[in-house]
């Protein structure tokens, strides 16, 4: 394996955390548990929520993550954190440095062979359980013939992103903005093809997993 200097991957402007990395193979990232990513610098080959935690696979190349940790806000809901405060700003530089130094030693470069050729991989020490997997595309469209074009291009990306994606992400990937994607996924909802999952501040949405979910 290969250790990496926290300060080599994690940098920290007031209380947004940015992890890079640049790697020559496909890898994987589990981020810190309750931490909300707010910006990526590319799209995910697959993504999974697990525990708090979201899982994401990355194409070769730079990557890099944007997230700020919640815990301080939901472990004190009721009491607001004041910003100018000394002492809460030492406790969020003591979180988001352990959240740091959990995604610096957490990744690990193994090797793994395909097709009799040795290639390095970026993977996460973890048992990952199998999830149930979504819909294709064209089992949803011949179910559902009434789709429009601009939802068939959400499914179809959804699909080729592991079956899920948070809502910012389908506003970054179309250009479109908050309410109109809003009204789109909300759209394909009533249409019982995806379901939306809320985490912290953010929706997830995802495809169903079987067609006895989607009702004509």
């Amino acid at each position: 394996s290969i250790d990496y200097d926290t300060q080599d991957l994690v940098s920290k402007t007031g209380k947004i955390w940015t992890f890079s990395v640049d790697v020559p193979e496909q890898f994987s990232v589990v981020t810190p548990k309750n931490s909300v990513i707010i910006e990526m610098s590319n799209f995910p080959i697959s993504m999974q929520v697990d525990n708090d935690q979201s899982h994401l696979t990355f194409p070769s190349g730079q990557t890099n993550i944007s997230y700020y940790i919640s815990t301080l806000a939901s472990a004190q809901p009721s009491q607001p954190i004041p910003e100018d405060s000394g002492t809460d700003n030492s406790l969020i530089m003591y979180v988001g440095a352990i959240a740091a130094a959990v995604i610096a030693t957490a990744i690990v470069i193994t090797k793994r062979k395909s097709r009799g050729i040795s290639e390095p991989s970026i993977t996460i020490k973890k048992d990952e359980q199998p999830e149930p997997q979504s819909l294709d595309p064209e089992s949803i469209f011949k179910a559902k013939r009434d789709i429009r074009e601009d939802d068939k291009e959400i499914i179809n990306f959804l699909s080729a992103n592991g079956g899920q994606a948070y809502e910012s992400e389908l506003r970054k990937k179309f250009l479109q903005p908050r309410t109109t994607m809003w009204r789109a996924v909300k759209r394909l909802e009533r249409h019982g093809i995806i379901e939306i999952e809320k985490k912290d501040l953010q929706n997830i949405v995802k495809l169903r997993s079987s067609l006895e979910d989607i009702h004509e």
